[in-house]
């Protein structure tokens, strides 16, 4: 039993009529319009491959294939939004396997003792709202109304606005948790985002843990004045605060917290904005991860003392936001030897190995019994136009999902 290669290309060739800039890259931010078209496109794609589609109030879309018995599901997944300008690859592989998984069963009229899901996540990208992984947040119980109303885009449109424009009862919310024990199993495939895979020549990943965020969004006030009739000794330069801060961030993740510690300014706005103006505020965003929750604890402290140190040197007043302190997991010994013989079977070396960017699967881990599969980034490459893993690749992925996800659904 083989899945179809060439209809999982198709699948990507399909998906990338959403979002795709001229540039040559895809921009599908969380609930956008190119988002929303994607995900009917997604539904239209379950229906076809006759499944039950249930869409949560977060929006989370869910085809289940039913089972012999009325057992707890096994479940695939990842999520099709993007980061602005980034690629067709990332979590769409994810989502494109699980399906492909489930046409394969139907191709070969092969029943399963359990049932078998395939999720699109909502909102994986932390792009628009600050926050990543809210999708699988929402089912894990993290998520109130409270949080959706104080989560809010440049364009001032929060969290809640956003899935009410979707038609998403965003008011139920409460509705989407679910309780441990209620999936028997979930695997995501998903591109390295990294370069160890390629380097090594080999074409498939087993994941062990996954590294967690802590995101601060920072607002730093100054005061605006002119700059050719301002004395650089009574400035206060929101800019030049927001420099140190940025390299003390550098300092901070490379040199003084742990290994695997690693620190990004992901975005960087300046007001006024004019070049005859001392920069009167600055809006900035910090996200630091390690797979270490101590170390990582050690760098968070780290750069909350240098924000109020540097509000004190230089006059400024310093605020921030703590958008998320994710905790990194362990996944399950039992998923990463079902994925392992699994590869194995398939003839196709394979690397345990650790993940240093964050995923649905580790909100699921708090769930069920979770494990990852990883493809080779070209170059290493990811959340860029140049993102590209090989198909061959991706085929290969959705081999080794399709083998455990038949012994995990027969169980």
């Amino acid at each position: 039993m083989k899945c179809q290669q060439q209809r999982l290309e198709n699948d990507f060739t399909e998906l990338s009529k959403f979002g795709p800039l001229e540039n040559g890259g895809f921009t599908r931010l969380a609930f956008s319009r190119e988002d929303v078209a994607a995900r009917g496109w997604l539904q239209k794609k379950m229906e076809d491959a006759g499944l039950e589609v249930r869409i949560d109030a977060f929006g989370n879309i869910s085809g289940r294939r039913k089972g012999l018995s009325a057992l707890p599901a096994v479940v695939m997944g990842s999520h099709l939004d993007t980061v602005p300008e980034g690629g067709n690859y990332d979590g769409a592989v994810g989502v494109l396997a699980g399906l492909e998984v489930i046409r394969t069963l139907n191709d070969n009229n092969l029943e399963t003792k359990r049932p078998i899901e395939v999720i699109n996540f909502s909102a994986e990208e932390s792009s628009r709202f600050g926050m990543a992984t809210m999708g699988s947040k929402a089912l894990a119980g993290k998520f109130d109304l409270d949080t959706l109303n104080k989560l809010v885009d440049k364009n001032g449109t929060s969290l809640y606005q956003a899935l009410k424009e979707c038609g998403y009862a965003a008011d139920e919310i409460a509705s989407v948790t679910i309780e441990p024990g209620q999936i028997h199993a979930f695997m995501e495939m998903h591109i390295e985002q990294g370069p160890v895979l390629e380097m090594q020549g080999l074409p498939i990943g087993i994941v062990t843990s996954i590294a967690a965020p802590t995101r601060f969004k920072v607002s730093i006030e100054g005061r605006a004045d002119h700059s050719g009739n301002t004395p650089m000794a009574i400035r206060k330069d929101a800019l030049t605060g927001a420099s140190e801060l940025i390299l003390g961030v550098e300092r901070i993740a490379s040199k003084e917290a742990g290994e695997k510690t690693v620190g990004t300014i992901g975005y960087l706005y300046v007001t006024p904005g004019a070049m005859n103006v001392v920069p009167g505020k600055v809006e900035l965003g910090i996200d630091i991860r390690d797979v270490n929750m101590g170390d990582k604890d050690k760098a968070v402290k780290a750069v909350i003392e240098l924000m109020d140190a540097i509000a004190e040197r230089r006059g400024l007043k310093i605020s921030y936001q703590q958008l998320c302190n994710d905790e990194p997991v362990a996944l399950s010994d039992k998923i990463i030897k079902t994925l392992k013989d699994a590869a194995d079977k398939l003839q196709l070396p394979s690397l345990i190995m650790p993940s240093g960017a964050g995923h649905d699967a580790m909100n699921m881990a708090r769930l069920t019994d979770t494990g990852m599969i990883f493809i080779p980034s070209v170059g290493g490459i990811s959340h860029n136009i140049a993102e590209l893993s090989n198909m061959a690749d991706i085929y290969a992925g959705t081999e080794v999902l399709l083998q455990a996800t038949l012994q995990l659904a027969q169980e």
